[in-house]
């Protein structure tokens, strides 16, 4: 049988030794009464930008999706199988968020990868290519800015892309109503890693400002 990852189990113990023995009151409460977060998190499942770290959030408080690119795919109950779809609908339905929050960041290897399949190839036969598909429509043109940086077209597609995720969380009948009836509203948030900037969608101009801290 193979070894656990000993990383993991150092780090186990030292999350019993610290933040659950600080924690241990909370945790006994949660597990009796279940979680009620306000806010839903659709992030990037990079390991270098967490929600949870980015906004010091403690157990119970955030409801997170991950996955590559934290992309919202549009409303397509067909049948077949939607994981982000699946956890939206918990968190609406069940949860009764009143917050929903699309958090991109800085150096997306997802993005990049839609910006320049040459530098990070992408399989359209496989489950990745068929997922940034989903940005394909934005990165074409942005391609086509040759006055832009690399790096600039790259930011601009990874901000591009939260609009267009929550435009898609726009096509969830219920979130619509809710939104509508003022009960649920919709933010965009953009992570640098390199400097631990924090931009957010204004919403109304949709341009991403930092707030002041």
């Amino acid at each position: 049988m193979q070894h656990f990852p000993n990383t993991l189990l150092d780090g186990y113990r030292n999350f019993m030794n610290g933040r659950y023995a600080d924690a241990r009151e909370r945790y006994r409460m949660l597990a009796e009464n279940g979680q009620s977060p306000s806010t839903l998190v659709v992030a990037c499942s990079d390991s270098r930008a967490a929600p949870e770290l980015i906004f010091d959030a403690g157990p119970g408080e955030l409801f997170v999706i991950r996955n590559v690119a934290n992309m919202v795919p549009p409303y397509e109950p067909d049948g077949h199988f939607h994981a982000t779809s699946a956890a939206i609908e918990f968190a609406v339905q069940a949860l009764k968020v009143s917050d929903i929050v699309v958090m991109g960041h800085g150096r997306c290897g997802g993005i990049r990868a839609a910006l320049d399949p040459d530098v990070e190839p992408l399989s359209p036969g496989n489950f990745i290519g068929r997922w940034m598909s989903l940005v394909k429509p934005a990165a074409e043109q942005i391609q086509s800015n040759n006055v832009m940086t690399p790096a600039e077209r790259q930011t601009a597609l990874e901000r591009v892309s939260i609009r267009n995720s929550i435009e898609n969380l726009r096509t969830f009948p219920e979130i619509k109503t809710l939104e509508e009836a003022g009960d649920i509203h919709l933010h965009g948030a953009w992570f640098d890693i390199s400097t631990g900037e924090l931009w957010v969608m204004d919403s109304v101009s949709r341009d991403f400002i930092r707030p002041e801290i």
